[in-house]
C-alpha cells in the first residue's frame, strides 16, 4: 500500500520524515532546496517536480524560450507535463538517482558553536548591507594531532590505561611549540592549525557545490563544475587588492576549489555579517570575531535528476 502525506512547504518539519521512503517537492528549485535542508543524513531520496514549466505552446504564443517569473526547474527531474507518466516508473525502481555534494558550515561564537543546515547550492557570506565592506581573514585548516602531556600507557605500549586516561583528562592542555604551529583553533573539540591565511576586504564570498556552480557562482565569474563533483568552489567578490604588495599572488587566491578533505576557515572581522544558505530565505547572523569552518564533510543528498 502506498501512503501519501501532503505538507505545505512552510509547515515541513523533521517530524514529517518518520517512516518516509521518498520526499516529493512540488513547486520549483526553491521548494527543492527547502526540502533538502531537512534531509541532513542523506538517507531519504528527494524528487523535484516543476509545477509550472514552460510548455511548447507557451514558446509559440509568447515568442520566447524563457520566462524570468518562472522557476528554471534545474533541480527538478519531472514537470507537471510528464509526472503522470514518470512517477510510476520511479516508484517501481526507475529514474536516475544521483548523489550531490553539499556544504557543511559551522559557526563558532564566543559561547556557542552552531552547525548550519547543509547547503545544496551555495552559501553567500557577506555584510548585511550590500554597500558595506566585508572584512574577514581567510585560511585553511589542518587537523593537529595532540598527544597527552603525561601518558600512562599499558605495558604493551598500546592505548592509555584507565589511570592514564584519568590523569590525561586532569592534566593541563599541551602547549604546542610556536615553531611548529601558528594559530590554533578548535571546532567540535578538535584542534586545527590555521595555515596560509590572509586578510580580505571585499563584498563577501560565494561558496558553491557542483550543483550550484551554474547559478550565482557562474554569474559572479566562477568556473563551471560537474554537478556530481565532490569538490566545492569559493569566490571572493570584488576583492580590494589595490594596496597589496603582491597583487597577482593575492588575485590568484580569489577563486579556487576546496577538495573533499580540505577545510576553509574564516574569521569575521566586521561588526556584523550574515550567511545566506541557498538563497535569501534562510540565514545566520555573524558578529565580530566569529569563526567559520566550511567543508563538504556532510552526507551527500540523494536527488533524482533528469534522464
Amino acid at each position: 500500500m502506498l501512503n501519501i502525506h501532503a505538507v505545505n512547504r512552510v509547515e515541513l518539519d523533521r517530524q514529517h520524515l518518520a517512516d518516509v521512503d521518498l520526499i516529493v517537492a512540488v513547486g520549483g528549485d526553491g521548494t527543492v532546496l527547502s526540502a533538502a535542508h531537512f534531509l541532513d543524513h542523506g538517507t531519504i531520496p528527494l524528487l523535484g517536480i516543476n509545477s509550472d514549466p514552460i510548455s511548447e505552446e507557451d514558446k509559440l504564443v509568447k515568442k520566447k524560450k524563457g520566462d524570468e517569473r518562472r522557476s528554471h526547474g534545474a533541480l527538478c527531474a519531472l514537470t507537471a507535463l510528464d509526472m503522470k507518466e514518470k512517477i510510476p516508473q520511479i516508484l517501481y525502481g526507475g529514474g536516475k538517482l544521483s548523489t550531490r555534494a553539499r556544504i557543511q558550515c559551522v559557526v563558532k561564537s564566543t559561547f556557542s558553536e552552531t552547525r548550519l543546515v547543509p547547503a545544496l547550492n551555495d552559501l553567500l557570506i557577506a555584510n548585511p548591507s550590500p554597500a558595506a565592506v566585508s572584512r574577514f581573514r581567510m585560511g585553511w585548516l589542518k587537523e593537529v594531532d595532540m598527544e597527552p602531556r603525561s601518558p600512562l600507557r599499558d605495558g604493551g605500549g598500546g592505548g592509555l590505561t584507565p589511570a592514564g586516561r584519568l590523569a590525561s583528562s586532569l592534566s593541563e592542555p599541551q602547549i604546542l611549540p610556536r615553531s611548529q604551529y601558528g594559530t590554533i583553533t578548535r571546532f567540535g573539540g578538535k584542534p586545527y592549525d590555521v595555515q596560509n591565511s590572509m586578510n580580505v576586504w571585499s563584498s563577501g564570498m560565494w561558496v558553491s557545490t557542483g550543483t550550484g556552480a551554474s547559478a550565482a557562482m557562474a554569474a559572479a565569474g566562477g568556473e563551471p563544475m560537474e554537478v556530481n563533483s565532490s569538490d566545492l568552489q569559493y569566490l571572493i567578490r570584488e576583492h580590494m587588492i589595490e594596496n597589496s604588495p603582491n597583487k597577482e599572488e593575492v588575485k590568484d587566491l580569489d577563486n579556487g576549489l576546496l577538495h573533499k578533505n580540505q577545510h576553509l576557515h574564516l574569521r569575521w572581522n566586521s561588526q556584523k555579517g550574515r550567511i545566506f544558505i541557498d538563497g535569501s530565505h534562510l540565514m545566520h547572523n555573524l558578529e565580530l570575531g566569529d569563526e567559520i569552518l566550511i567543508d563538504s564533510q556532510v552526507p551527500p543528498l540523494a536527488l533524482y535528476s533528469r534522464d
